[in-house]
């Protein structure tokens, strides 16, 4: 049994970990860290956790975690790049929910507007989806886990490196929807009640977060350099993202090569479940799972193709790919702690 710390205790991704690893055979979380509520329990924050967990809330150390076997971070931007260097050992895995780890040096500065890591440790961190470099995660013992955005159009483009159009006149377009918890407890104006309920709004306009990682890596993939015209929405619920792809592609290209590409590239993955001809993903579909569920209509007349991707933002798209880059990293199967049917209705 291997014990689990998780820094930024009290906030969603933090719950949903606790959730997931409450019924996986091999992890046990002994310990939750906090820089804001200390010397209570969990509980006391969660009373829905009452009887099921009596974790005290602390404040995280070096001494705190020196008998952890793994730490996980889900904690906003800044904190994971502050501790990461302090805390590295041989014998601990390190997995960050945030952004601080997944982008170059000069990319973090633009973007999140504040001092990155080390480049020694931006250098030694694996971008964490496991459908892409499941090898390169194996082999790891610190991650950068993906967003939740990118998660979902990361894997909406993985099988189309043989068919993307020249993208050097092209654009891949992304049009995204995220339910309220995505941006995570802290109340602010944008996701206030009196603002979110019976509204449907754009946000961060050109100045998405996750912009510049979609591009890096789905650059990556494809060995094109990709470029994404990205708009995020906000939509009034509370979980469940959506992200519809406008891709152009190779006009010789046909209906049924685009459907063989995305059923081989995923015909092994447990967790992306490619819908029938007709049929397109809802975030219904997928709420409370770890699964993307992917959809796809391709127009021959226009040469593009639409995928629609649907993850819920809290499991697939933070704290349960962190649980599934763990599993591979300690070479358990994918699915410990992940299986079971999406809630519905």
């Amino acid at each position: 049994m291997k014990t689990v710390g998780i820094a930024g205790g009290t906030g969603y991704g933090a719950l949903e970990l606790l959730r997931l690893i409450q019924n996986h055979r091999h992890l046990k979380v002994v310990a939750l860290f906090s820089h804001r509520q200390t010397e209570m329990a969990i509980y006391e924050e969660y009373p829905h956790l009452t009887g099921i967990n009596n974790l005290q809330l602390e404040m995280l150390h070096e001494e705190a975690v020196k008998d952890l076997d793994v730490l996980i971070f889900a904690t906003p931007k800044g904190v994971a790049k502050e501790w990461v260097h302090k805390l590295r050992r041989d014998d601990l895995q390190i997995i960050d929910l945030s952004g601080d780890l997944r982008l170059s040096a000069e990319e973090y500065r633009t973007w999140y507007k504040e001092e990155p890591a080390s480049d020694r440790i931006l250098g030694e961190a694996v971008y964490g989806l496991p459908e892409w470099n499941r090898d390169l995660v194996m082999e790891s013992r610190l991650i950068s886990n993906p967003g939740c955005f990118p998660t979902a159009s990361l894997l909406a483009l993985l099988p189309l490196k043989e068919l993307l159009r020249d993208t050097s006149d092209s654009t891949i377009i992304i049009d995204g929807k995220t339910g309220v918890s995505g941006a995570g407890r802290s109340s602010t104006p944008l996701t206030h009640f009196s603002n979110t309920n019976e509204n449907f709004q754009p946000y961060k306009t050109g100045g998405h977060q996750h912009l510049p990682e979609i591009e890096r890596y789905a650059s990556a993939m494809t060995d094109k350099e990709v470029k994404i015209q990205f708009t995020t929405h906000l939509v009034p619920m509370t979980r469940g993202l959506m992200c519809t792809v406008y891709v152009p592609v190779n006009k010789e290209i046909g209906a049924a090569d685009i459907r063989h590409a995305f059923a081989s590239a995923y015909q092994n993955e447990p967790f992306v479940r490619l819908l029938p001809d007709g049929m397109m993903p809802t975030t219904k579909g997928v709420y409370g799972s770890n699964y993307c569920d992917i959809g796809l209509y391709y127009n021959e007349n226009t040469g593009w193709l639409t995928i629609c991707s649907a993850i819920d933002n809290l499991v697939k798209g933070a704290s349960g790919q962190a649980l599934q880059n763990l599993n591979a990293m300690n070479g358990w199967n994918e699915t410990e702690g992940l299986l079971g049917h999406p809630l519905f209705p």
